[in-house]
């Protein structure tokens, strides 16, 4: 099967410049697309110095939902967002003051790719971190997602004045020039020689992540590179929440005008979302729980232990078109959870939110924009802040939703709710209240 290879190579220009990371892609342009992916054929995608987050993540979602292996090559450097205090891959435009408009959140990348049907993405890194991301790695490491097998390094900041090389992934690229593709663990070992045979990546942190029954650690580890010291945990990998979302943008939404061609999630041939199943996590682990600082953290699961995990069985509903029995599954399962933890408990919104996930599958956009709007509210009044990651998917994808109505009545119901909602939550997209304002007054003018 075709493989598909995303290629990101991203720092700013100017003295925030912690490492020249496009350097790096004369040398992976010259491996061939086949050795790139290890298949017998492939499609590459070149990213160098984006400017939008946005425009990166229509990129990162077209190559999520590619079928067949995909290998991510990400070069860059990591700063923190100090309002919500969570990475993000510098762009060129990113500067401090700017990381949450400019940048790419880390969990964007974690989110798309988690959707993905497991042992078919390989994420390659070359990582520098600035002071604050650094500081922050040894308190909570770089969460990589559950499903993704990751390898690489994240260097710490640079003396002063100084732009670092991405010498890992040149090291990768070298060897990848012979033609030849070693497995992705042997490929990441025998880059670590190198680096270490050339003197550099004294301190690093060395990313090491298979997903499960991969025949890897789990879960992931990072090590100090060239130091006898214990390894320390590096990926974190947490039970997927079973919600199309992208950290808060909903695909393709561009205002003002929030009727797009493309859904949140490219379909198969068979109608079904690129990887939409979630892989099936450890019974012992739960859907996320937010943390204060909006980072998920495990819970509890409501399944009772053996169970098998439903959500394939939802998934498979979902391709053979019977929508009704994937939410009958779905509803099952959220009756369960209150029942167990509460109906404001996380269990319980984990399954709303599949439910809200299932009726935009099945087309009824306005059962999921009630779905997310009751999410959002409920989210809020368990005390979550407006700009929790969690919070801000649910009320663009209420908006997101609201969008693709096509019936004036149902629009005018919903929106007076999610004008409410987005004068709380105003997103990362500038002007989203305004525009839902504007959409409100055309419609009560045109009836």
């Amino acid at each position: 099967m075709p493989g598909t290879v995303l290629l990101l190579a991203a720092s700013p220009v100017g003295r925030g410049r912690l490492v020249d990371a496009a350097s790096v892609l004369p040398v992976l342009a010259a491996v061939p697309p086949a050795v790139l992916s290890g298949t017998d054929t492939a499609t590459v995608v070149e990213l160098v110095d984006p400017l939008e987050p946005q425009a990166v993540l229509t990129r990162l979602r077209a190559a999520a939902a590619a079928p067949g292996p995909l290998t991510v090559f990400v070069a860059g450097q990591l700063q923190l967002d100090r309002r919500q205090r969570l990475p993000h891959l510098a762009l060129a435009r990113t500067a401090p003051a700017t990381v949450r408009y400019t940048a790419l959140p880390w969990h964007w990348l974690r989110e798309e790719l988690r959707l993905r049907p497991d042992g078919t993405t390989t994420v390659l890194a070359d990582l520098h971190a600035d002071p604050e991301v650094w500081a922050r790695l040894r308190e909570r490491p770089l969460d990589t997602g559950r499903n993704i097998a990751v390898y690489g390094r994240i260097a710490p900041p640079p003396p002063r004045r100084t732009v670092a090389a991405p010498s890992y992934m040149k090291a990768v690229a070298t060897l990848l020039r012979s033609g030849h593709r070693p497995p992705p663990d042997r490929l990441h070992q025998q880059a670590l020689a190198r680096l270490a045979d050339e003197g550099g990546a004294g301190g690093d942190l060395v990313l090491t992540a298979q997903p499960p029954g991969a025949g890897a650690p789990y879960p992931a580890t990072a090590a100090s590179f060239r130091t006898g010291r214990p390894a320390a945990t590096a990926a974190s990998f947490h039970p997927d929440r079973h919600t199309a979302t992208a950290g808060g943008a909903p695909a393709g939404w561009q205002l003002p005008q929030p009727q797009v061609a493309s859904d949140p999630l490219a379909a198969t041939a068979e109608g079904v979302p690129a990887g939409w199943h979630t892989p099936q996590a450890p019974v012992t682990v739960s859907p996320l729980a937010a943390t204060a600082d909006g980072v998920p953290a495990p819970r509890r699961d409501p399944r009772p232990a053996g169970a098998d995990d439903p959500h394939a069985a939802i998934a498979e509903c979902v391709r053979g078109g019977r929508h009704g029995d994937a939410d009958v599954l779905a509803a099952r399962w959220e009756q369960a959870a209150v029942r167990a933890h509460g109906t404001a408990s996380e269990e319980a919104l984990h399954w709303a939110e599949v439910r809200a996930d299932l009726a935009m599958f099945a087309g009824d956009a306005a059962r999921s924009c009630r779905a997310w709007l009751t999410v959002a509210t409920t989210r809020l009044a368990l005390g979550q802040s407006p700009d929790t990651p969690e919070v801000e998917a649910a009320v663009d994808r209420a908006h997101h939703q609201w969008g693709q109505l096509g019936d004036p009545a149902r629009a005018r119901e919903l929106g007076p709710e999610l004008a409410e909602l987005r004068g709380r939550v105003p997103g990362r997209r500038q002007g989203a209240l305004d525009h839902v304002r504007q959409q409100l007054t055309q419609l009560q003018t045109h009836g």
